[in-house]
């Protein structure tokens, strides 16, 4: 059997929707016991997103949620009783990390805030994940990434329309999947620390500060001038050879060359050795002065040929580029599946106790799921387990605790703890 990083290491894991259990599902495939705490009601996040659809059919199968939630164990528990916090206390009693993502003021009224629980375990990490930081008059303000990632941090209006203003919108969860790295990045730091000194570790991060680290070069400047980022179109951009085009099959493509002197390579490459001689394209200056006509003639230009022939042709000088690609594109690209960034979700339909089930894609192909972002030699790091029913371990997990059958069944009946 593989040894995993984190085999040992139990994680109890409070919190909902995505930027925190993201942070737990890596720690889950790294080999960590995560015990996902759900009101007994379940996470608000099952079955909020779209479901998949194969021939016009919907699958029954969760297919966002099982991305963070992977490989976990769930117990349903009511911890706004005083009795579901006795049972939580109990678990993070045994564990080595505790993550949340709720608000400062939630945390003191549940009795999981950092004081209460260093009284409980105090070797513990306690990780929380906010969207405007633990400090401040809006640490209680609740927050999305789609709110504290991506409006309140810049992002929106660094990427907004250039010619409307209108702020760009981004799909749900990317500020939440990058913000939940930090956490686990601060996490994995303090269990070395707390192994070493044997003392209980705060780790905080949130959305906001996030999104400040993901556009710091465009931060730091500011912070120096006050100045706000032009934002330009693609007839507007500093750089010809920084832009994206759209080829003779309707394929877009996006090239990235910065530095200046790659600029008649680039032109040599698409049989535009004039444009390099041109008086209006002479310099980087010149060509600034004159970029909605440089844009244009390289518009025509790349009409005429499919984007894998420019492809082709671009890679001979190493040019740097890659296809705009949609999502229905993306899941069959040969390059994702090469280095395993998708993989197999193994019993990834069994929620409801019955046999596990896959697709049938004409030759059962099994459902698959994206790859936490990490990979290390010699170590599996893949999908845990199944995604768990809510409270689907509650009976078990208790049971570890030393509660008997007929405690259990009283907590059942009083609706603290549901699931089997």
């Amino acid at each position: 059997m593989t040894v995993k990083p984190l085999d040992g290491i139990r994680v109890v894991e409070m919190a909902s929707f995505v930027a925190a259990p993201s942070a737990g599902v890596i720690m889950a495939d790294l080999g960590a016991d995560v015990i996902k705490i759900e009101p007994p009601t379940g996470d608000t996040y099952r079955g909020l997103m779209r479901r998949p659809k194969i021939d016009g059919h919907r699958v029954d199968f969760d297919a966002a949620f099982a991305v963070d939630n992977r490989g976990k164990r769930s117990v349903a528990l009511d911890v706004t009783t005083e009795a579901g916090q006795s049972i939580m206390h109990r678990l993070v009693a045994t564990a080595q990390v505790f993550v949340c993502n709720m608000l400062p003021a939630r945390q003191q009224r549940y009795r999981f805030d950092p004081e209460s629980l260093k009284a409980v375990n105090p070797s513990l990490v306690h990780a929380t994940l906010t969207g405007y930081g633990t400090k401040g008059e809006e640490a209680d303000r609740p927050g999305f990434d789609v709110t504290a990632y991506f409006a309140r941090g810049g992002f929106a209006d660094l990427c907004s329309d250039p010619d409307t203003g209108e702020p760009s919108r981004f799909p749900q969860a990317a500020g939440d999947h990058s913000s939940g790295l930090a956490l686990l990045s601060g996490v994995l730091a303090a269990l070395r620390l707390a192994e070493r000194t044997g003392e209980f570790q705060v780790v905080e991060t949130s959305l906001l500060a996030n999104s400040l680290w993901a556009i710091a070069g465009d931060v730091s400047t500011a912070l120096i001038d006050g100045r706000r980022p032009t934002s330009r179109n693609r007839h507007q951009v500093l750089n010809a050879a920084v832009n994206t085009y759209r080829c003779g099959d309707g394929t877009w493509i996006l090239v990235n060359m910065p530095v200046p002197a790659a600029f008649p390579v680039f032109c040599r490459q698409l049989g535009l050795e004039w444009v390099v001689d041109d008086d209006r394209f002479t310099t980087p200056r010149d060509r600034f002065r004159n970029m909605g006509e440089l844009v244009s003639i390289i518009d025509e230009r790349m009409l005429t040929k499919p984007a894998a022939e420019w492809g082709r042709l671009l890679d001979q000088e190493n040019i740097v580029w890659a296809p705009v690609q949609p999502l229905d594109e993306v899941v069959k690209d040969k390059q994702i599946r090469a280095n395993g960034y998708v993989v197999p979700l193994a019993h990834g339909l069994d929620t409801d106790g019955e046999a596990p089930r896959v697709i049938d894609g004409g030759e059962g192909q099994p459902i698959e799921t994206v790859a936490v972002p990490i990979k290390m030699a010699g170590v599996d790091v893949g999908p845990n387990g199944p995604v768990p029913a809510v409270g689907a371990d509650s009976r078990m997990i208790l049971a570890e605790l030393g509660l008997d059958d007929a405690e259990i069944d009283d907590l059942r009946r009083a609706g603290i703890v549901t699931g089997d």
